[in-house]
């Protein structure tokens, strides 16, 4: 039997496809695209099939066709392209995991997980949020992801789905590209790394909660993993960095790693709104106690590792 990773080309979808073909597991990857270089070195190893979430009879098929037992929704369009187009941001996230689910119900498959995100939250909270407190998303983005936990519940309780799913903070890592308001915390390392000139599009004093794209990988395995019986909800809140550090720490940081860093800030205020209404901080106690989830990585590792990881590969990130 195999793992299903929807948008298995992407940043988190390629990085959890590499660790888990080192866990000898059988991979197929479904994604809209063929074409990127994040899976060169695993894509002798893997299925790559090409599909569209949009399209029923594809995610159908995948799932048949490969015989899966564990499915890894990771594919969504994110916060920017959500606002430049709501109509197709519902058919991918919100019809695209309802595809999903059907496909997982009809063919038994044994689980689901699910990446939702921190974005599910809206203004007027407490600066640290948990997975009781409740959900406003003034984005689309945010409106399907809270559509989409719901509709795992209601899987899970109608017709015994195992599913299960994650809120990430925003996730930073070697190969993530634009296209969410949250991608700063990601392209400043990278493109400091590269040598070039960033300009980072939200004020100094945002704060997005953060956590390293290994630890991201490493909590969806392990909650896949966790024994049933501990697990109190379907849906947990994850923590990485706390405290979140401001738009400008994080800059200062990069610089003790690439000191010659050119790093300007150049707010554009449809991010800067964007960001302002997320939460500041992410409470991850229940992920703790019920399926022992805790970020190994903190911020200063985290950036290290991925210069590091820049400089081994440059031509994969050009």
């Amino acid at each position: 039997m195999a793992k299903l990773i929807t948008g298995g080309l992407g940043f988190i979808g390629s990085r959890l496809a590499g660790k888990l073909v080192e866990q000898g597991e059988d991979v197929v990857l479904f994604d809209i695209t063929t074409q990127t270089k994040l899976v060169d070195d695993i894509k002798d190893k893997v299925k790559i099939v090409r599909g569209d979430l949009t399209n029923w009879a594809r995610v159908l098929h995948v799932v048949k066709e490969y015989d899966i037992d564990c499915i890894y929704h990771t594919g969504a369009l994110l916060s920017a392209m959500a606002e430049e187009d709501p109509l197709a941001t519902c058919m991918v996230n919100a019809n695209g995991t309802l595809y999903v689910l059907e496909a997982a119900r009809l063919f038994e498959v044994k689980k689901v997980i699910y990446l939702s995100s921190a974005a599910v939250y809206g203004p007027g909270l407490p600066e640290r949020i948990g997975d009781d407190d409740i959900q406003r998303p003034t984005t689309m983005y945010g409106v399907t992801k809270v559509f989409c936990e719901r509709l795992g519940e209601y899987y899970h309780r109608k017709f015994g789905l195992n599913f299960r799913a994650v809120r990430f903070p925003s996730i930073i890592g070697l190969g993530r590209a634009g296209g969410g308001a949250s991608a700063y915390t990601s392209l400043i390392i990278q493109e400091a790394a590269a040598g070039r000139r960033y300009e980072v599009f939200v004020d100094e004093d945002a704060r997005t909660p953060m956590m390293y794209v290994k630890d991201a990988v490493r909590s969806l395995i392990q909650l896949e993993q966790a024994e049933e019986k501990n697990l109190k909800r379907r849906v947990y809140s994850i923590e990485g960095f706390t405290p979140t550090p401001r738009a400008i720490e994080l800059a200062n940081a990069v610089k003790k790693y690439v000191p010659d860093a050119r790093i300007e800030f150049c707010p554009v205020p449809e991010m800067v709104d964007i960001v302002h209404n997320w939460a500041q901080e992410i409470d991850g106690r229940n992920a703790r106690q019920d399926w022992g989830f805790k970020a190994q990585y903190t911020l200063d590792e985290a950036i290290a590792d991925f210069v590091n990881d820049f400089r081994a590969r440059p031509d994969l990130y050009q």
